[in-house]
């Protein structure tokens, strides 16, 4: 890629990031070309679709938390790995306000590649899951699904207080607590049907929100 065309790209990118911060990430196209300072056919260029937009604004996002997933694996103790993970996402969708929607994104335009990378981080947290309960410090009633659950609070909270640091804290401090295991605990109802890749988010954000593609 010429030096020329690397600065159009970078600036983009930065561009689709502070747009997706301030108007989700179904913001029209056009609004993060003229925030870019490029024509939309520059922008096209470059990201031939939405999703390949989003995906690229938050690439090192979303192998932030793909490292998170296998260090957690990797983890001596399971639940220091269980906590770590759930803090490091966090973390990433309280710092980057147009990161929450892009994580829990479906991109139906996603390549095969990224396809199969959603079914390794599914079956990942799976295991983390089992190894986190078969040491006795995770609920056995809590569910892989249980996480998906998380990011959308999480979600909610951090667009509702975009620069509250410590009310994302003291949730996720909450919720960590509340998935120890507890034998004077009651029981959770049955746990929800959600996957990464039936959570509610599109790369047109979430149900009943309309924008224009231009």
């Amino acid at each position: 890629m010429r030096a020329d065309a690397r600065r159009n790209r970078d600036r983009v990118l930065a561009a689709a990031r502070a747009v997706f911060a301030e108007r989700g990430i179904d913001a029209p196209m056009a609004t993060v070309a003229r925030r870019a300072g490029v024509g939309v056919a520059t922008l096209y260029r470059h990201f031939p679709t939405r999703d390949a937009l989003v995906q690229g604004a938050f690439e090192e996002q979303m192998d932030t938390c793909s490292q998170a997933l296998d260090d957690a694996l990797a983890a001596s103790d399971p639940w220091q790995g269980f906590q770590q993970l759930v803090e490091t996402v966090c973390n990433l969708q309280r710092k980057e306000r147009g990161f929450p929607a892009a994580f829990l994104a479906a991109f139906p335009d996603s390549t095969a590649e990224h396809a199969q990378a959603r079914k390794d981080a599914e079956h990942g947290i799976m295991t983390l899951v089992r190894r986190a309960q078969a040491t006795g410090a995770l609920r056995e009633d809590f569910h892989p699904s249980d996480l998906g659950v998380v990011m959308l609070a999480h979600c909610g909270l951090v667009a509702a207080l975009p620069d509250d640091a410590a009310a994302s804290r003291r949730l996720v401090a909450y919720l960590l607590q509340s998935f120890r295991a507890d034998a004077t605990r009651e029981p959770l109802p049955s746990p929800t049907t959600l996957t990464l890749d039936s959570l509610p988010f599109t790369a047109d954000g979430p149900p009943g929100r309309r924008s224009s593609r231009a």
